[in-house]
């Protein structure tokens, strides 16, 4: 297998809002390539990691990559919202943190046939695990114009949802990555086009979250992680757009502000958590420099009370 590493985002972030201590269990639900992992486990002897992943073929690089670790860290092929059942499999009833990075991993988007870039021809896929589902070339080659349309428009926020939704109807089938993003320049204005974002990239992005239903996947997952966090526990969680974003902020607002149950009078029920980012973390001038796919990077974090 050919070495291929990703560069951490908010590596050293990560760290210290964890701060793995000896004994402790951490899971990283999307392990990647290993990078987090590798500074958690650094970070503490007799620290125990939980490695998940859709990607099998990433899982597989992490395997390498964390090889040093032995026995501390176990990788499984599997969906991170599943976390309870992953754990109770394993014989763990609570862990002590809980980390999600969102954003694609380098060998994901330099890796033509995976399709998730437009910046080399390829396959339109997009699946994080290509041995499930359906692909983004089934759908834009089988949905509907209006179902395109709210894709785009709900994970894109495009504005030219609706006519780059009949473009891709009328010279469909559609079967790669290049011929997709030609369809989607031609059907915007050139006026509207962007000096420093390609067309393409908000219809790539809305059809790569409906692939991998990856805002419910979110929300599933940081309610899974949080149920097993042992009281005091950490979630980190890195998002990448403003989707991801808002359902992590709104997340941990709700757990973090007392309120009343509807049926029973009484005091407000206590607050779940504590937010441990007013607001969230960005990556320094100079990691982005050194690595500037961090630049839309942005780190929030909680306390389990």
């Amino acid at each position: 297998m050919t070495d291929a590493v990703h560069v951490p985002v908010l590596r050293a972030e990560v760290v210290r809002f964890l701060a793995p201590k000896p004994g402790e269990i951490y899971v990283d639900g999307t392990v990647g390539l290993g990078g987090h992992a590798t500074a958690i486990l650094s970070a503490g002897a007799d620290v125990r990691l939980i490695g998940i992943d859709r990607d099998p073929v990433a899982l597989a690089h992490a395997r390498e990559n964390l090889a040093q670790f032995e026995d501390r860290v176990t990788l499984i092929h599997g969906n991170y919202r599943n976390l309870a059942g992953i754990l109770s499999e394993l014989g763990i009833a609570a862990i002590d943190g809980f980390l999600l990075d969102l954003g694609l991993s380098s060998l994901q988007l330099d890796t033509p046939d995976r399709g998730f870039s437009f910046r080399t021809d390829g396959p339109l896929d997009m699946r994080m695990d290509p041995t499930q589902g359906r692909s983004a070339a089934d759908l834009v080659n089988e949905a509907s114009v209006e179902e395109i349309a709210r894709i785009l428009r709900d994970y894109g926020e495009e504005r030219f949802a609706s006519r780059i939704a009949r473009a891709i109807v009328a010279v469909r089938p559609i079967a790669t990555t290049g011929e997709l993003a030609a369809v989607v320049r031609r059907a915007i204005p050139r006026r509207f086009h962007e000096r420093r974002i390609d067309p393409a990239t908000r219809t790539f992005q809305a059809l790569r979250i409906e692939v991998n239903d990856e805002l419910r996947n979110l929300h599933d997952g940081l309610a899974a992680g949080f149920t097993v966090l042992n009281p005091g526990g950490i979630i980190v969680a890195i998002s990448f757009h403003s989707l991801e974003d808002r359902i992590v902020k709104h997340f941990f607002r709700k757990l973090a502000t007392p309120h009343y149950e509807s049926l029973a009078p009484g005091p407000p029920r206590p607050a779940q958590a504590e937010i441990l980012t007013k607001k969230p973390l960005r990556p320094s001038e100079q990691e982005i420099s050194e690595n500037p796919r961090a630049r839309s990077a942005k780190l929030r974090a909680c306390r389990k009370r």
